[in-house]
């Protein structure tokens, strides 16, 4: 005997419930036990049932997740609710552990400082984060994304024309990605200078590469019988590349982007570290280790990570907006 679907308006109302209810008693329980933490590492001493309530909590926000990830979304609205709210869900959790046991267990702050008191210095010191980020993100890590990403698309046209080159080229990209930056960078900073030049001369380095071998890919991923389609047609270069090659390879090219995302950001902060003003993200992490100001280096860690976090987003929704049509995308 079959079951009768389930409606799309109930599923909806059932998961706004289910996330409603569930993440009320999950701030009251944190709260409770970080307000309890915070008061038992002031007495010096923390009971054991502490952790046992800590325990039960954790084990509530685990049910919760995995019901959520696997509750039958029907419709859209409620997928998308699902899919927003189960990785905020565990990444509270994460938090609310993080700050609990390093202040329940009286952890040293030059060990790991609590997210309370790296959110604190994160506050006030929000012009020396504004002047880093500007120094680091928007003159090094998005000219460095851009120009790298867009060198190895239009080295990897040259390379279709061309396809001796694409044979030169992958082998000594192989052999320069695996150069450790460390390594590179001073000299990159004895080329160009201690200014923002050097950092974005590394981050192209980092980026190039990786934008070039997927571009290949991507430009070869169209299929002959496509091919023979268009060329049935009387199609030539032009109309065949902006009409099947170029959409065929947008998913290798946003995986690109994506993966260089991540390696610029990590390449103008490590660059940063020989040699730099006396601002950006690698010099105040290099300066504030040296100086054991633990928080300042979390809120730095911090600034890098919400960062790379949001420009990986804005990447990721701009991707499903291009390649809408993509097996990936459809059944979602």
């Amino acid at each position: 005997m079959s079951h009768p679907p389930i409606q799309p308006a109930k599923t909806t109302g059932n998961a706004l419930l289910l996330i409603l209810f569930g993440c009320v008693g999950l701030v009251v329980g944190f709260g409770t036990l970080v307000h309890l933490a915070h008061g038992f590492a002031a007495q010096g001493e923390t009971p054991i049932w502490f952790w046992f309530a800590v325990a039960l909590i954790w084990l509530a926000a685990w049910i919760l997740v995995g019901r959520l990830s696997t509750f039958p979304a029907n419709d859209d609205f409620a997928g998308r609710l699902i899919e927003t709210s189960v990785p905020l869900i565990f990444g509270a959790t994460i938090l609310f552990l993080w700050e609990v046991i390093t202040v329940g267990a009286g952890v040293p702050k030059v060990l790991l400082p609590a997210p309370s008191d790296i959110g604190s210095r994160f506050a006030s010191s929000l012009p020396i984060l504004e002047a880093d980020f500007v120094q680091t993100v928007l003159r090094a890590v998005v000219p460095g994304w851009m120009v790298g990403s867009l060198s190895g698309f239009l080295i990897a046209l040259v390379c279709d024309r061309v396809p001796f080159l694409a044979r030169g080229l992958i082998p000594i990209g192989n052999f320069i990605s695996a150069l450790p930056m460390i390594g590179v960078a001073p000299i990159m900073v004895m080329w160009f200078g201690f200014d923002w030049q050097s950092k974005v001369a590394i981050v192209v380095i980092m980026t190039f590469f990786p934008a070039l071998v997927n571009s290949i890919a991507g430009l070869q991923a169209s299929g002959e019988l496509e091919r023979d389609l268009m060329r049935s047609y009387g199609a030539g270069f032009t109309p065949t590349f902006w009409k099947l090659r170029l959409p065929s390879a947008m998913p290798f090219l946003f995986n690109a982007l994506k993966i260089n995302s991540t390696l610029a950001m990590i390449g103008a902060i490590v660059a940063e570290f020989f040699g730099t003003p006396i601002v950006g993200m690698g010099f105040r992490i290099s300066t504030e280790v040296g100086r054991s100001d633990l928080d300042m280096v979390w809120a730095e860690i911090a600034l890098a990570a919400v960062t790379g976090s949001l420009f990986y987003g804005l990447l990721v929704l701009a991707e499903r907006s291009v390649t809408f049509w993509h097996p990936s995308y459809r059944g979602r």
